[in-house]
């Protein structure tokens, strides 16, 4: 899906599903509260966030394993493998579509062992027989099939938390004050431009998305991408020195036709502009037709890598 406009201001549509809002706010609270989840004999950490839409989690998730392997761990991801028909398989690069798995998995399973099931706690015993002795949850905060050792919320300073109403009234996906209640640590991407930090009240690690320099220089470029705020990647393209001749947002997971795709590539080469698009949308075109689109790659950083080790340490992780 699109994220709404309405989402961001306190106006009369989310007005009036507010009420909804409350429902679906109430049913996720009794569902976390019901439901015990397996609990796994390693330690297992849930990068979430409150919010629907693309936050920068995955970015985070993989930083989170490159740390862990330094530190001489071997983590593996769990995913839902949203969009992807499979359940219940550990994926595999050389043979494995986003169709079947989902587009974020093949971004993970390029770092880490990645297992994708609707089921987080039959996930987790996957991954166990295969060796992991620590599990990362990509998204899952209010996902009571795994018990969880440590969860963090990721938050965007440059997104924030729109108008702070529940789905469908806004983009929160349970209340602000509940959730935080029980995270155990915040990462928060980029600055406060929305002032929430003075919200929190547990530990926060900062992180930085950088962008690698493309290698198109101060040119006009043709954009695309089907995240959750694709304005958030048009920006990065600017910041790296590129102006936007076009840009087409697609919903968030979108599956790319081959006439989508071919539409792309016939207005690239008309105006004889490269295409750039995020590696979460690459990874789901064919291989033949990746020539003609190119990637603006990101990585996160934590700001403190001591900190986060001081927090790991204490809490025995590492």
């Amino acid at each position: 899906m699109k994220t709404p406009k309405y989402w961001q201001t306190n106006n009369l549509a989310s007005f009036l599903l507010s009420p909804v809002g409350f429902i679906y706010g109430g049913l996720t609270s009794l569902r976390m509260l019901l439901h015990k989840g397996f609990k796994a004999p390693v330690p297992v950490i849930c990068i979430g966030n409150l919010t629907a839409g693309g936050v920068g989690k995955t970015p985070v998730c993989i930083a989170l394993a490159e740390f862990l392997k330094a530190q001489g761990k071997n983590p593996f991801f769990i995913s839902r493998g949203y969009g992807g028909k499979l359940s219940g398989v550990l994926v595999n690069l050389k043979s494995h579509t986003p169709q079947e798995v989902g587009d974020e998995p093949l971004m993970l399973a390029a770092i880490a062992p990645t297992v994708v099931c609707h089921d987080r706690g039959k996930a987790a015993q996957i991954a166990l027989k295969n060796g992991a002795d620590i599990l990362i949850m990509d998204d899952g905060f209010q996902n009571p099939t795994l018990h969880k050792d440590i969860s963090f919320l990721v938050f965007n300073g440059q997104i924030g938390i729109g108008n702070g109403k529940i789905i469908p009234a806004g983009p929160m996906r349970e209340d602000l004050k509940s959730g935080l209640k029980r995270a155990d640590g915040v990462i928060f991407i980029g600055q406060d431009k929305f002032n929430l930090l003075k919200h929190i009240d547990k530990p926060v690690f900062h992180v930085d998305i950088k962008e690698e320099q493309p290698k198109h220089q101060n040119m006009k470029v043709i954009a695309f991408a089907g995240i959750g705020y694709p304005q958030k990647f048009y920006e990065s393209l600017q910041k790296c020195g590129l102006s936007l001749a076009n840009s087409y947002d697609f919903p968030d997971h979108h599956f790319y036709t081959k006439d989508e795709l071919n539409a792309l590539i016939k207005k690239g080469k008309k105006k004889n502009l490269p295409i750039y698009t995020t590696l979460k949308d690459f990874v789901k075109i064919p291989h033949r037709m990746q020539k003609d689109f190119n990637v603006l790659n990101i990585k996160a950083q934590f700001e403190n890598p001591h900190k986060i080790f001081d927090f790991f340490k204490e809490r025995h992780v590492i």
